[in-house]
């Protein structure tokens, strides 16, 4: 079973979003393993947004994401990375499917609501910057087989 890291940034938090958000994922028949509200300093702002180190938007970037509170999860299934990414939809909120949370909510790129894992190298490094192992929680899903 494959996992992902997904966060609901600041605004998202702010616009009380965060249970729309969940259950978009509930409803897909996806399963979460780990969950923390908490606001990200400076450090791990920098390890998470690495790869985007010297472009313009990163300083930005980090100073958006510590801006308030996130809500750090990790949801695993079958195909998670790719069904999750189609449930947030694209990063510019109008060129976002209709449906999409991001075309449902968001209105700028800079405030487009959530982050998901765009790989499976890439959710294991986040998921680890946010969770211990001991935080992941595996259980029987009973519904999974339903799924």
């Amino acid at each position: 079973m494959e996992r992902t890291f997904l966060m609901i940034k600041p605004d998202g938090v702010q616009r009380g979003l965060i249970g729309e958000i969940i259950s978009r994922f509930e409803r897909k028949g996806l399963q979460l393993s780990a969950a923390k509200f908490m606001v990200i300093d400076q450090e791990l702002a920098e390890s998470h947004y690495e790869e985007h180190k010297g472009k313009g938007f990163y300083e930005p970037l980090l100073e958006f994401i510590a801006s308030g509170p996130v809500f750090a999860m990790v949801w695993q299934g079958d195909n998670v990375i790719a069904l999750t990414r189609a449930l947030i939809g694209k990063t510019d909120a109008l060129e976002a499917l209709p449906g999409t949370i991001r075309s449902d909510f968001a209105v700028h790129t800079n405030f487009n609501l959530i982050h998901g894992s765009d790989s499976a190298a890439n959710a294991e490094r986040e998921i680890g910057l946010y969770f211990s192992p001991s935080e992941l929680v595996n259980y029987e899903h009973t519904i999974q087989r339903w799924v």
